[in-house]
């Protein structure tokens, strides 16, 4: 028996492209190595699934900073406005939450998931599940996919959805690459984005700031000639190896090229007070200081940052707690002022690939039509998700690229089947 599209790969692309597949007509089989489908669906969001963002499109593509232009022609094609009716018109009512993101109105990632399955099922897609792909034969008309325990599968395309290399333990372990290599594809330099960053500071060492949690910082990344790269002002969190919370995530993926690129360690940048000018600061700090001379200086800068910081800056400037406002001087008011505003500090590493939320590089997007996900170097094999060297950050913008290169992949395999 030989099948129109075999999709390799039970995640959001894999799934939504399967649905594209028997849309149009193809005799579709998904392979699934693990238990259940939709795993990374399931977790994603805080288990609540963020499906999509509603922001523009072209602000969609700018939170997708790993070749997010790419998507462009795909977008023309199906995009996040377009995932959002695809799952209304399933019976999943979406609600927007903050910065566009979307989320199903019942909180839970199980309705997104058992939504697809049920689709699935009415189109008669073929699911098999705990079945791992051992190889693939490439051949002139048709393509084999041989499965572990040697049973062969004859198909007419293939679709490759089979993740990255972050957050294994739902399945994404790399094997996909190895089949776009014997396809004659070009794999880019992996590494993880979206991922908590380490450094050997001494505060990170002495653990004085560890579980420190800041809201709403201004965090910077600083190139070589110290020169920003890239700012966001989000929460987060000093931990026991270094810096995590929502911002660093952001900025990670900056600093693991700077790394990547022979720097042993970048400089951050924390600006504790986005939203005030550094010169009104020291004015006002001045005049509390001036108005209050037998007061602890220490007391008068309460509430204007977390006190564990206010601490840790004013030790760093041999200020007491007890220290009289009337003793402070006027240059060590600049300075404090100075490191509300630009709390330096390097990191020299992250963690791992596997603790990564996103896996950066992958399949070659020169390699790919951008309008069809389609193999330049194959027929018959189309390539979505997370195995493409396309990354965002999070908030719905990694699973919006792969719903929308799924659904392409999806489609258009079943279109060359049918020629």
């Amino acid at each position: 028996m030989t099948y129109d599209v075999t999709v390799i790969g039970g995640g959001p692309s894999g799934l939504m492209a399967a649905i594209a597949a028997a849309e149009h007509g193809a005799r579709t089989l998904l392979l699934e190595k693990g238990k259940k489908l939709g795993k990374k669906l399931a977790i994603s969001g805080g288990g609540r699934c963020n499906v999509t963002n509603r922001l523009p499109q072209d602000e969609v593509i700018k939170h997708i900073p790993g070749n997010g232009k790419f998507l462009y022609s795909a977008f023309s094609v199906f995009n996040n406005y377009d995932i959002i009716d695809f799952f209304e018109n399933m019976g999943v009512g979406l609600k927007e939450e903050d910065h566009g993101r979307m989320f199903p109105k019942s909180n839970s990632a199980k309705t997104v998931v058992n939504a697809l399955i049920s689709k699935m099922e009415e189109l008669n897609v073929e699911i098999r599940l705990t079945t791992s792909v051992e190889a693939i034969h490439y051949d002139e008309n048709e393509h084999m996919v041989i499965l572990k325990g040697a049973e062969k599968i004859q198909t007419k395309a293939i679709v490759i959805a089979s993740g990255g290399k972050a957050v294994p333990h739902t399945g994404s372990t790399g094997d996909g690459y190895a089949w776009a290599k014997k396809a004659g594809h070009t794999i880019t330099e992996l590494y993880p984005t979206e991922v908590a960053l380490t450094s050997n500071e001494d505060f990170i060492k002495d653990k004085s700031l560890q579980g420190l949690s800041l809201r709403n910082v201004s965090l910077t990344v600083l190139n070589k000639r110290n020169k920003p790269i890239i700012s966001h002002q989000m929460d987060m969190i000093f931990t026991h190896f270094g810096v995590s919370g929502p911002a660093v995530l952001r900025c990670s993926q900056f600093v693991v090229k700077e790394l990547m690129r022979g720097s042993e360690k970048v400089t951050m940048v924390l600006d504790a007070l986005p939203e005030e000018k550094e010169e009104k600061l020291y004015q006002a700090i001045m005049k509390s200081t001036k108005e209050n001379p037998k007061k602890a200086f220490k007391n008068v800068m309460k509430g204007l940052i977390p006190e564990r910081l206010l601490s840790f800056i004013l030790k760093q400037n041999h200020i007491t707690d007890e220290e009289k406002c009337a003793h402070i001087s006027k240059e060590s008011i600049r300075t404090i002022t100075h490191h509300i505003k630009n709390f330096t500090f390097n990191v020299n590493g992250s963690l791992p690939l596997e603790k990564a939320f996103v896996t950066g590089g992958g399949v070659s997007i020169k390699e790919i039509v951008p309008n069809t996900m389609q193999s330049k170097r194959m027929h018959g094999l189309y390539f979505c998700g997370e195995i493409l060297d396309i990354h965002g950050y999070t908030g719905g913008y990694n699973i919006t690229s792969a719903l929308v290169t799924g659904r392409l992949a999806g489609m258009n395999a079943a279109n060359e089947s049918a020629d």
